[in-house]
């Protein structure tokens, strides 16, 4: 079902802004298509909207709101808040659903739209597919409201205070952030007002980065894309660690006084042990994904804590933690999920997590990170016009024979695409670094010889 898809991918619908399907008259339907799957007979009808803050997120918010009224549901409008935040927000206030207009970490060019339910977690594969068969069917006009029956589209002026609140109630009340100097990039996204905020009402000296949006900056040069921007100004302020954010905050990488980067496997590192310890990581389990670093599997093991891998896609992690009881999962990429806590990746609280672990252990977040040892992984990536599969490149097929022989068993690779853009990612894992930068680079040319649209990046 998943390939046979017309519009939804790994993580809702994704594309250029004002083209199809990233255009108002496909948003409108997906407005229609999430009210009629989610309208009851009675009750409260409301889903609420957010964004990040892309431009064309006024052209798709409106879109979505003027499909959701039409089918006889209100659509209560956040504004800019996080991607988590739209999922908190959808529970606490009894909302049918929650929407957010946003494309991640994805550049300001592109816009996407993500579906929660009730509960506030991400749409599964099959309800995905239903409102898809939905907006194609044509038959969304047929179940319109009458123009008496409407809906009504308002503002919650108090969304971000609600949020902000939720986030500092997952910090322990004993503790605080007296004393210790953080910078936090916010990427010019979703969390430039909440995660400064936030650190700063916790008692941190806050030095903020990338928190004046004008539409277009996003992610630009900044955020958790950009880490080495956090680490240098970290370095540069004589700060205690880094937090870097994406566009819709729900990942996070971070960095040491040294201005050493710590991406979403050594986050969950950090997590895993200390709830190890404090007997509270459920079935002594957590979830990653097929590009989780080996050496994150190797030091939880030493540990006797087992790593359970996914498909790629924090909603898949999410799927895994659900189905069998475990707490904590995430992915290299940052998308980091305590299920104790929240509903979907969060990377403002991921944060509030690591800085917890800080204070209680009274060490810098350097020392904690001598308790695991990652393996050297690199990651290329290659735009690509199409996405062919792998196996029908020859050229690409041997270089990745060749090079997983050169692995002999003592390091991973990974070649797949990218399921909201047009790229091809190489990931290699091994013992020496400088190997697997060559090998990483001799299958991403490969590819860019092939399908390639511009040099590898």
């Amino acid at each position: 079902m998943k390939n046979e898809r017309r519009l939804f991918g790994t993580d809702g619908v994704r594309g250029i802004a004002n083209k199809y399907p990233m255009d108002s008259a496909t948003a409108l339907k997906l407005g229609q298509a999430v009210a009629h799957v989610f309208r009851k007979a009675n009750g409260l009808n409301r889903i609420v909207v957010g964004k990040d803050t892309r431009r064309s997120g006024y052209l798709l918010e409106s879109a979505l709101v003027s499909g959701i009224c039409s089918m006889g549901m209100d659509a209560m409008l956040l504004g800019p808040l996080p991607t988590p935040g739209i999922a908190f927000i959808s529970h606490s206030m009894r909302a049918r659903a929650g929407v957010m207009v946003s494309a991640s970490h994805n550049p300001v060019e592109y816009n996407g739209i993500k579906f929660f339910d009730n509960q506030g977690f991400k749409l599964p594969d099959s309800m995905e597919a239903g409102m898809e068969e939905l907006v194609f069917s044509g038959v969304l006009d047929e179940h319109r409201a009458s123009s008496q029956d409407v809906g009504k589209a308002y503002r919650i002026d108090d969304a971000s205070g609600r949020y902000i609140q939720y986030l500092k109630g997952t910090f322990p009340q004993n503790l605080t952030l007296d004393g210790l100097k953080i910078v936090v990039d916010c990427a010019n996204g979703a969390g430039y007002k909440i995660a400064p905020m936030v650190l700063d009402e916790l008692g941190a000296d806050v030095i903020p980065v990338a928190v004046l949006p004008d539409g277009l900056n996003i992610n630009v040069g900044s955020g958790a894309l950009h880490p080495h921007n956090m680490a240098r100004l970290v370095r540069e302020r004589g700060a205690d660690l880094g937090i870097a954010l994406d566009g819709d905050a729900d990942r996070v990488i971070m960095c040491d006084s040294l201005g050493n980067i710590l991406d979403g496997d050594s986050i969950l590192a950090i997590c895993a042990i200390h709830l190890n310890k404090k007997g509270m990581l459920a079935k002594n389990t957590i979830v990653g994904t097929k590009m989780s670093n080996m050496g994150l599997e190797l030091s939880l093991a030493e540990r006797d804590i087992k790593l359970v891998r996914t498909e790629v896609g924090d909603r898949y992690v999410m799927e895994a933690m659900r189905r069998e009881g475990y707490n904590l999962g995430g992915e290299n990429s940052g998308h980091i999920i305590f299920l104790h806590h929240t509903t979907s990746g969060d990377g403002t609280l991921a944060a509030l997590r690591v800085l917890s672990i800080m204070c209680q252990r009274g060490q810098p977040l350097s020392k904690i990170c001598e308790d695991f040892t990652l393996l050297p992984q690199t990651i290329k990536n290659v735009r690509v016009m199409e996405k062919r599969p792998l196996g029908e490149m020859p050229s690409v097929a041997r270089a990745i024979e060749d090079v997983d022989a050169k692995l002999s068993g003592k390091g991973r690779l990974l070649v797949r695409y990218s399921g909201t853009e047009n790229i091809a990612r190489v990931m290699v894992e091994g013992e020496d670094a400088i190997a697997i930068e060559k090998w990483a680079c001799e299958i991403a040319d490969a590819i860019t010889a092939e399908i390639g649209t511009e040099v590898r990046c």
